[in-house]
């Protein structure tokens, strides 16, 4: 017997609150911060939907100071986790030298429907649960990065692609009563087709050129829109050897999925004061976003 609706939302509330509290104290330890400290919290989630939202949940949950700032990124799928790090790195620019976590946590398993059709089978094998967050802080001169010592945020670039609207989008589906994620067979080709113009103008922006990127976070959307993405921006595999990684060993982790390319990154050490990276993430609507950082 499948699960109804009202399971898979009781599923996507106990699953991103354990989750997302295992990822904060997890962030916390990694910036050397407690939970005091945190001035402000900014939560996404796109596969549920949840009032209060999922940033009341997790003050209620660890502890937060109930006073804490806090911010909810609904509706925004795959792609969200960088529309709410320009919402935390915003309010940390407001608030120097107090800290701010983003926070995704996504429970795919709790959007799986079982309609014996092939368009619905990809999508339950393409994605897994996970949830990842990451500490901000800006200095007084306004400068943002991730705390404490990691890179600093330059700029962010967004594009719609209005054109392809319908190709990634949350639909109800009568039969099942239920909600049915649909993708497009044809989105590698329509994200690929744009990450050129987003990326060229993102870097252009701080005077540079695509070659001028040391670092690739991209999210792991999937085995064809990597390959449509490397073809359309010249990188190569050894590029986007974290987002393959985290595809291979996690499956599609939506608006998350780049924090844990971003981690393996960090882990291997090979980061330089100077070097420039990209981080980019794409989703519904269909939208490319992408955010240009620096050691």
């Amino acid at each position: 017997m499948t699960e109804t609706q009202g399971a898979l939302l009781g599923k996507h509330e106990a699953l991103t609150v354990e989750m997302g509290a295992r990822a904060l104290h997890a962030c916390l330890a990694s910036a050397g911060a407690a939970l005091s400290d945190i001035g402000h919290v900014c939560c996404v989630t796109s596969t549920g939907f949840l009032t209060p939202g999922l940033s009341a949940l997790l003050i209620r949950e660890t502890g937060i100071a109930p006073q804490c700032s806090r911010a909810d990124i609904v509706g925004m799928g795959c792609n969200a986790g960088l529309n709410a790090l320009n919402v935390a790195a915003g309010w940390s620019v407001a608030h120097p030298g107090q800290l701010a976590i983003m926070l995704c946590a996504e429970a795919c398993s709790a959007a799986y429907v079982f309609d014996s059709t092939m368009r619905t089978a990809v999508v339950n094998s393409l994605f897994g649960d996970g949830a990842a967050a990451i500490a901000v802080i800006a200095d007084s001169a306004g400068c943002q990065r991730n705390a404490p010592t990691g890179p600093r945020i330059l700029s962010f670039s967004s594009y719609l692609i209005t054109d392809a609207f319908d190709a990634m989008r949350y639909d109800w589906d009568d039969s099942q009563g239920k909600f049915s994620f649909f993708l497009d067979p044809d989105i590698p080709y329509v994200v690929g087709g744009h990450a050129g113009l987003v990326i060229d103008r993102l870097v252009s922006g701080a005077g540079l050129r695509r070659s001028d990127i040391k670092h690739w976070v991209v999210h792991s959307g999937g085995k064809k829109v990597i390959d449509a993405l490397a073809v359309n921006l010249g990188l190569t595999r050894h590029d986007v050897r974290h987002t393959t990684g985290v595809l291979r060993d996690y499956g599609n982790l939506s608006s998350g999925s780049f924090l844990f390319s971003y981690e393996r990154l960090v882990g291997e050490g090979v980061t330089r004061p100077g070097d420039y990276g990209v981080l980019m993430t794409m989703g519904p609507g269909s939208t490319i976003e992408s955010a240009l950082i620096q050691w």
